[in-house]
């Protein structure tokens, strides 16, 4: 079968080197110079199971209330005169009943350990680097209420097979002594030890140079303009290639992995699908001291922030802004970073030389990624992952590749059109 993916960040790439190692001959439209230039390019630099919990919550709008006029608020919305926000928004305090919040955890961490799996695979058959990190992740706590609710959390997952444990301050610092200036305001953490980190950007540029092996075509500086159909089916894309001529790409079946872009492309099609961006940051820092430099990946979660070493840098990464398609960089929220960083580790790095970058995540209103058939003809959907891109990357395309082979996934999830 000849695929058409649509996108070549990590999700894309991804679906296409499954659906090449699956025996389909696949071309991958992407409107960038080089695979992972968008929202794969400078993120937190995780591969978190552990972090799949739902911002979707009972607890997730007094805190949106609360943070709703701060400029560097860990999660900032601003209103707009945008019909899609605010179908968005009401389907995201429906998506923070408990009931959910619960469904959505466990089919997060399902395609999450499912993906860690994929991931295993693809490093096994491909040998690409990516400065992988596999120390766990660590998630600090300063208050006797967030370490009861990571308690219940870590509960949570270790019933669906996560390893997440419960630290004291003092087995935090034996495990990163790099938090000893931020030791005397932490109740607790939370750790998993499966969990990785690594750069997204050369995982996902080194994995199309293993796909482009295997007889995938990249056609990258190729936009796309639309899908074309013809009898209830996608029958083409329109695009413009890289020397401005239009063109028209056809294939047996077509994925759309455009992340928050996504819902721009099927809209005219009469698909709504329920995705708007998040707008992420992240800055990367020149590490001066290696020993106050941390080497585990860190999660902070009262001020939605990561921290993850890659090399002799520092990425911090996160908050999240839901403000429209815009990617500019917003000064306020980019130093409310570097503030963070100085806070727990303020010998690390050189702070001056940050640089800042945003992206945007295409989230869904319960977190949960659309994967599967569009119910129009021809047309996957693989989109909508959130943060977690990376971690459930390697996992949702597997999946989907699978899922147009004429096979059934091998994991409890909702497949979308299934």
């Amino acid at each position: 079968m000849r695929v058409a993916v649509l996108g070549a960040g990590v999700v894309g790439v991804s679906t296409a080197w499954f659906l090449a190692r699956m025996g389909h001959e696949v071309v991958v439209l992407e409107r960038a110079s080089g695979a992972a230039r968008e929202t794969s390019f400078a993120n937190g630099g995780q591969l978190s199971v552990s972090q799949s919990e739902p911002w979707a919550n009972p607890r997730a709008p007094w805190q949106v209330l609360r943070w709703l006029f701060r400029a560097d608020a860990p999660l900032l919305f601003r209103p707009r005169l945008d019909p899609a926000q605010w179908r968005w928004m009401a389907d995201f305090l429906q998506e923070c009943l408990p009931g959910r919040e619960r469904r959505n955890m466990k089919q997060m961490v399902a395609l999450g350990m499912y993906s860690r799996d994929a991931m295993r695979q693809l490093r096994e058959e491909t040998g690409i680097t990516y400065r992988r990190l596999a120390r766990g992740i660590l998630t600090l706590h300063y208050d006797v209420c967030q370490l009861r609710h990571a308690e219940r959390a870590a509960a949570a997952m270790r019933g669906q097979g996560v390893d997440k444990r419960m630290l004291t301050p003092g087995q935090v610092l034996e495990l990163e002594p790099a938090l000893g200036p931020a030791l005397p305001h932490l109740c607790g953490a939370s750790w998993c030890p499966d969990d990785e980190s690594g750069d997204v950007h050369l995982f996902t540029r080194s994995l199309s140079e293993s796909a482009a092996g295997l007889g995938v075509e990249f056609r990258f500086n190729t936009r796309i303009n639309a899908l074309e159909m013809a009898d209830g089916a996608v029958s083409g894309v329109s695009v413009t290639a890289e020397d401005g001529s239009y063109q028209r790409v056809t294939a047996d079946a077509y994925v759309l992995a455009l992340g928050s872009h996504s819902p721009l492309l099927t809209g005219p099609l009469g698909l709504r699908l329920p995705i708007y961006p998040a707008k992420g940051y992240s800055a990367t820092v020149p590490v001066k001291s290696i020993a106050a430099a941390p080497m585990v990946s860190i999660t902070d979660e009262a001020h939605k922030v990561v921290f993850s070493r890659l090399g002799d840098e520092l990425r911090i990464a996160g908050t999240a802004e839901l403000s429209g398609y815009s990617s500019s960089l917003n000064q306020v929220r980019c130093q409310a970073l570097i503030r963070r960083g100085q806070a727990l580790f303020p010998d690390a790095c050189d702070w001056e030389a940050a640089r800042f970058w945003s992206g945007l995540r295409p989230a869904t209103p319960g977190n949960v990624p659309l994967i599967g058939n569009s119910g129009i003809g021809r047309l996957y959907l693989n989109t909508g992952h959130g943060t977690l891109g990376w971690t459930e990357g390697a996992g949702s395309g597997k999946a989907l590749a699978e899922l147009i082979s004429g096979r059934r996934p091998q994991l409890d999830f909702a497949f979308y059109g299934a």
